[in-house]
């Protein structure tokens, strides 16, 4: 048996996004080059901020209180410490 490199295949993930909205924006985590796994997708409150520096996204998220804000699924990137 070969051994699993990643996290999700395209049908896992087509499962997943299945129990969100289906009207949801979907971002992602980044910063730098290269390509990570994705952790598990979560539905978060994001703000829309296309002024930030690219290296802090142009969303936020935010407590659901905040005024122009919205739900959006996001898939972060698994993050390594080595």
């Amino acid at each position: 048996m070969s051994k699993t490199f990643y996290t999700f295949t395209v049908s896992q993930l087509i499962e997943v996004l299945k129990d969100f909205p289906q009207d949801s924006p979907v971002v992602v985590s980044g910063y730098e080059g290269g390509y990570e796994n994705i952790q598990q997708p979560l539905l978060s409150r994001l703000q829309h901020l296309p002024q930030n520096p690219y290296w802090d996204g142009e969303f936020q998220q935010v407590e659901s209180d905040v005024k122009e804000s919205f739900d959006a699924v996001v898939l972060n990137r698994e993050v390594r410490h080595d």
